[in-house]
């Protein structure tokens, strides 16, 4: 459905009786370094459900946000025809175990996906469980499932209003019964035992401490509290995590200290159970580089590294004799691709490359042995669903043009035949994707995809949006998104930035953009912004952005950096204090990719780009929306509560043309398990606001 369109050459204004709420500044002075800091919002850092004066003052800033958002003409016809586009069925690729196949699939209106089970591809499918019938509001979410070898038991974990800290149950597949275990505590699966009699999993020892994460086992039957531990974090900064091999024979014991780093060890699960003594043996420890167990097959561990390898290589290491030299290389590094990952099928592996921000999938026999490329529909975004005793897999492909689509393939051939692709009420053919590079200000070329319609004038006055990631090894790939359509039928563009500090390009990608590389991800973004303007794209009073979580610490970065070059921003759920981030929840363990004020050298870095640290008096800033979530267990909502406060004291901004919004939502944590109902509110409240900032009447 094409919308009539009409863009403006200014933005319109909503109310011209714009008052913040009133906010109070109490100055906290503290020298760090020989630095003095003075914070006069310190007080905004308490939860609401701490502080009744920060839930007060946040009610009033929730009441402007949305009386603003709601006003914005044709918002109602906007999120009524999101909630169409939102409302399509959605299919996850099945996972395998025995003759059951478990998938999950939204239908409708449904506010959270339902878990259901076939036995055989073609039998009849039953839902196993429904979140939505456990709480009438959705909030509710299933976070994870993992079904024993044969299938007939799934231990499955359940979390409430995004605040991830997620139960584990267990369920018998057969009757649908729920099993007397119950295990709290941002609880993750690390694999059934062989005979199903129990599995390992981590759990958070004490819930309101981020940094006491242990691994266990647990017995089916009894109480949680006697599950036996085998290790036990011992470092805020470094995870310990788990995984059981499938015969039950070893356990891998990981430390990650960071997304560049991280330990490996091995437990011999037969020793252990004989002596009582947990023995780890050392695979990699203390080296600086990336080790990710994929998959042990016997004695053999697959271990995926950057060492000497900053592109990735896959090896492959002897448990009984795992000193570095014994080390076979599977899969050696390419120059030209990013390994990111492999699955393990039966009598072979497929792996999972990165070539310019695109998914390659290719087969090997677990010798390294090329049995060939499985050939995807175009350039996008892929991951497989495997059984290590089969040759059925299951892909899961889409692009920017291209709805998310399950793919059955025999990986005997590689051939692909179409499972299951949502029915979109667009059409995905009437928008161009085309891939540009700019130059960042050290001579780096810097990759962009942009979408837009087809046939659109690029008039150098386009209203676009800009999004960016830029940290933590993450890659940026393409995805389709129904969601984006009214935003390309008015005309609009919209861009995704592939910069530093994310995993698009290999380890070295990467470092380019963390600790003292940090600002490179900053001037990465601003170049690509320059660059949409110079090629006749947008204009920087049509140019918005948009960031989430460290996305969102980019784009505040980014206006407190080069408030001429955009025209709105939203900043959600982000880092802005980079002083003090590392002091909330569980954000000591990002020091690895942004240091920490308590270091002299690392300070100087934060300092020179904590977005609240460089907001400047009389500046005229973008207009800003801030979002955060007041169960988020991650990023603290203080961040965009200070932001807020001190952009709205020291803008220049005229609040009626250029405002600083805050939305602080009650109901959500970081985004994860969000009810549908919740996201087509969120989703209408981002249009919504950059068609008012940039100018485009949504009719």
């Amino acid at each position: 459905m094409l919308l009539a369109t009409l863009l403006i050459a200014t933005p319109f204004v909503l109310d011209c009786d714009v008052t913040y709420p009133e906010t109070r500044q109490e100055a906290v002075r503290e020298k760090l370094h020989g630095v003095e800091i003075v914070d006069r919002y310190r007080w905004l850092e308490a939860f609401e459900r701490e502080n009744s004066e920060v839930r007060i003052w946040t009610d009033e800033q929730n009441k402007l946000t949305r009386r603003l958002l709601d006003d914005v003409p044709g918002r109602a016809a906007l999120e009524e025809r999101l909630a169409e586009l939102m409302t399509i069925d959605s299919i996850s690729a099945p996972t395998m175990r025995g003759e059951f196949y478990f998938y999950t699939k939204r239908e409708g209106d449904q506010d959270q996906s339902v878990l259901y089970v076939r036995r055989g591809l073609g039998g009849e499918e039953r839902v196993l469980l429904d979140p939505n019938t456990l709480d009438e509001r959705g909030l509710y979410s299933l976070d994870w499932y993992r079904p024993n070898r044969d299938g007939r038991l799934l231990a499955f974990g359940l979390s409430y209003a995004g605040d991830e800290m997620t139960v584990c149950y267990v369920m018998d597949v057969e009757t649908g019964e729920w099993l007397a275990d119950e295990i709290p505590g941002k609880v993750y699966l690390a694999g059934w035992l062989p005979d199903s009699t129990g599995f390992l999993y981590g759990v958070l020892d004490d819930p309101a401490d981020a940094y006491s994460r242990s691994i266990r086992f647990h017995t089916l039957g009894k109480h949680y509290r006697q599950n036996e531990m085998l290790y036990a974090q011992e470092d805020p900064s470094r995870i310990p995590g788990g995984s059981l091999s499938r015969d039950g024979r070893w356990i891998t014991k990981t430390i990650f200290a960071g997304w560049a780093k991280q330990d490996v060890y091995a437990i011999n699960v037969g020793d252990w159970q004989r002596t009582g003594e947990v023995n780890p043996i050392p695979i990699a420890v203390d080296l600086e580089a990336r080790f990710s167990p994929q998959f042990v097959q016997g004695n053999t561990m697959y271990l995926l590294t950057t060492l000497d390898a900053p592109n990735g290589t896959l090896v492959a290491v002897d448990l009984n004799h795992p000193e570095r030299r014994n080390w076979r290389v599977v899969l050696p590094e390419r120059d030209n691709a990013v390994l990111r990952g492999v699955s393990e099928a039966r009598g072979m592996i497929v792996a999972s490359y990165q070539k310019n921000v695109a998914t390659r999938l290719e087969r090997f026999r677990t010798d390294g042995t090329a049995l060939g490329a499985i050939e995807l529909p175009g350039l996008g975004s892929a991951g497989i669903s495997t059984h290590h005793d089969r040759t059925e897999a299951f892909i899961t492909y889409t692009s920017y043009n291209e709805p998310r689509s399950i793919y059955r393939v025999d990986l005997r051939t590689g051939e692909l035949e179409l499972w299951e692709r949502p029915d979109v009420p667009v059409d995905p053919e009437s928008v161009v994707v085309t891939q540009e590079w700019a130059t960042s200000a050290d001579g780096e070329e810097i990759p962009m995809f942009i979408v837009h319609r087809k046939g659109l004038e690029l008039n150098g006055d386009n209203p676009c949006v800009l999004y960016g990631y830029g940290g933590f090894n993450i890659s940026m790939t393409p995805s389709f998104s129904a969601t984006n359509f009214p935003w390309y039928e008015n005309g609009g563009v919209y861009v995704v930035a592939n910069l530093r500090g994310g995993g698009e390009f290999g380890q070295n990608w990467h470092r380019a953009g963390m600790l003292e590389n940090k600002q490179n991800v900053f001037n990465d973004f601003h170049a690509v912004a320059e660059h949409l303007i110079e090629r006749g794209y947008t204009s920087s009073d049509r140019l918005g952005i948009l960031g989430g979580s460290n996305g969102g610490l980019l784009t505040g970065a980014a206006i407190a950096q080069r408030p001429d070059l955009y025209r709105a921003a939203i900043s959600a759920v982000p880092l802005l204090d980079m002083i003090r981030y590392h002091e909330f929840l569980m954000a000591r363990f990002w020091i690895p990719e942004y240091g920490s004020s308590e270091d002299a050298e690392q300070f100087e870095w934060i300092r020179a780009y904590s977005p609240y640290h460089n907001v400047q008096a009389g500046e005229e800033y973008p207009s800003v929306f801030l979002t955060a979530g007041e169960n988020d267990a991650r990023t603290h909502p203080l961040h965009a509560r200070k932001m807020a406060a001190i952009l709205q004291e020291k803008a220049a901004n005229d609040p009626c043309e250029r405002p600083i919004l805050l939305w602080v939502d009650r109901d959500s944590g970081h985004g994860r398990g969000k009810p549908l109902h919740i996201r087509i509110r969120d989703l209408a409240d981002r249009w919504s606001y950059f068609m008012w900032q940039l100018g485009m009447d949504y009719d």
